[in-house]
């Protein structure tokens, strides 16, 4: 198998990469390679915008003063492409009203409507977006998992009715919901 011929800019920016190594013998490794990788960055960066590679050589200017600006302590200041612009920081949403509803129905709302109230806090706070997808599961299980067991424990206490037996009912109907709202209410992105 045969390798096809290179291109004569190919072979002009892979002598100019020679001379840019041999040039930088006495810098450091890592030196050495920050200096190989900026140039060969900058000439991929210029071929991709079309320009002439002997151009893009020439304006580089010989290897042996890049290799002589690396050993002043620095890069030449013509090969520092611009640093990206940091990404937008996303402002944190408020947290308005309906969050605090929607908390108040599963810590408060649970004792005067142990059912329902917690399932309106749920949904207020499913809709809103200061809470992350995992707090507000983790909620949902809270809240549905202690009205689920307060329900299995009316059928397995239906038969010993009795005072003790809803008072506890009631307690663990509302506990779910109480440590809901509580794990909402820490995880409230304030403005």
């Amino acid at each position: 198998m045969t390798a096809a011929p290179l291109a004569h800019a190919d072979t002009l920016v892979l002598d100019y990469l020679a001379a840019l190594w041999a040039a930088g013998d006495d810098l450091s490794p890592e030196a050495r390679d920050d200096l190989m990788s900026t140039v060969t960055g900058y000439i991929a960066l210029r071929r991709d915008l079309a320009d002439d590679p002997a151009r893009v050589l020439t304006r580089l200017g010989p290897p042996e003063q890049l290799a002589d600006a690396v050993r002043r302590g620095g890069m030449a200041t013509h090969l520092r492409l611009p640093s990206p612009a940091p990404a937008p920081q996303r402002a944190a949403p408020a947290s308005g009203g309906a969050d605090h509803t929607a908390v108040a129905l599963l810590i408060a709302g649970g004792f005067v409507l142990p059912v329902l109230a917690p399932g309106a806090g749920m949904l207020i706070a499913t809709g809103s977006p200061s809470w992350t997808p995992m707090q507000k599961a983790a909620a949902w299980i809270l809240t549905t998992g202690s009205a689920a067991g307060a329900l299995l424990a009316a059928l397995v206490l239906a038969g010993f009715a009795g005072g003790l037996a809803l008072l506890i009912l009631y307690l663990g109907a509302c506990a779910g919901s109480v440590t809901a709202g509580l794990a909402l209410l820490a995880g409230l992105k304030r403005p």
